[in-house]
Order: C-alpha cells, then sequence, then structure tokens
C-alpha cells in the first residue's frame, strides 16, 4: 500500500475521533472544519513527494512563507483566547472543544485584526501546501478547503452572536474575516 494513502487513512482516523461530537451537528462549526481538515490531509498527501524538490524555486519560497506563517498565526489566536478569554463556560448544546468555550469576546492581538486567526493558520497551512506543487488541477483542493472554512467562519459567527449578542455584531464591523484590512 503507497504510504500516501496510509497517511490518509491513519490521519483520517484520528481525525474522526477527535471530531466524532461536532460532525453530528450539521449546522455547527465543527462540521464544516472537518472536511477542511479532511482536505488538507488529502492535500499534504498528496504533495508530500514533492516538498523538498527544488528548495529555492519561487513556489517553493511562498509555500514556506506561508507554511511558516501559518503556526505563528495559530499560536497567537490559541494563546490570546487562554490568556483573555476568561473562565471557560460549557455549552451543553455545542460541542465544542474546552480552549472555544470563553467568557470573554477577545478583540485585542491578532483578534483586532482578524476574527478567525485559527481558521486563517488552516488557509495559510492549505495554500502553503499548494504551493508546492502549483497547477490548475491542484487548485481544487485548496479552493475548497477555503469554501470549507469560510461557512465554518460564517456559522461560528452566528454562534458567537448567540453568545455575546451585540457586543460581537459590533466586533464583526470593526474587524475582517482572515485577512486584516482585507477581508
Amino acid at each position: 500500500m503507497n504510504y500516501q494513502i496510509i497517511i490518509v487513512i491513519v490521519s483520517s482516523i484520528v481525525l474522526i475521533i477527535l471530531s466524532w461530537r461536532s460532525v453530528r451537528h450539521l449546522f455547527y462549526h465543527g462540521f464544516y472544519r472537518f472536511f477542511a481538515w479532511e482536505l488538507i490531509i488529502i492535500q499534504f498527501a498528496l504533495t508530500l513527494p514533492v516538498w523538498f524538490k527544488d528548495p529555492f524555486s519561487r513556489y517553493q519560497l511562498i509555500s514556506w512563507f506561508l507554511l511558516l506563517l501559518s503556526p505563528f498565526v495559530l499560536y497567537w489566536g490559541v494563546s490570546l483566547l487562554h490568556q483573555l478569554g476568561g473562565e471557560r463556560i460549557k455549552r451543553i448544546e455545542i460541542p465544542n472543544y474546552e480552549f472555544e468555550n470563553t467568557s470573554t469576546l477577545v478583540t485585542s492581538g491578532i483578534y483586532a485584526f482578524i476574527r478567525h486567526p485559527m481558521y486563517c493558520s488552516l488557509l495559510l497551512l492549505s495554500w502553503g501546501i499548494f504551493f508546492k506543487q502549483p497547477s490548475l488541477s491542484g487548485l481544487v483542493l485548496p479552493a475548497s478547503t477555503s469554501l470549507f472554512l469560510y461557512l465554518t467562519a460564517r456559522i461560528e459567527e452566528k454562534e458567537n452572536i448567540q453568545t455575546f449578542g451585540s457586543l460581537y455584531s459590533d466586533y464583526m464591523q470593526k474587524s475582517k474575516m482572515f485577512i486584516p484590512y482585507l477581508f
């Protein structure tokens, strides 16, 4: 069996185990996030043979830049939620991960610029993988991942409005979704 298939199967099993609660809820942000992750796994496995081919080519340098930026954005977002998000509250009706349950809306640091740094991190990851071997046919996976992450963010924003009310609606007017000053 091809090692790429093994990577997809094993990673998918782990992802299913980690996401089983949220995948059962069609109108919950975790459902769409699951599919974004699954596409990233497939994308990673397909491009793995070319990750270190011609490491200083223009596309490889773009790829490495995006891939290295991804964990930085993720760390900044998660650490701010942990530091400033307040006591964790458990919302029974929505199967969130623990770090997602905050009692305080975080709007400083990276959150002053973008509302979804963790999804931004996944976008950077997906597009970074794409630039390992860019092609027209290869564009389908990061574009689909981007669509699923957009849907994830939109649904999560509705959940956040339910939790934080007009405070979150006002915050949406002052920040962008994924890319500072643009989108």
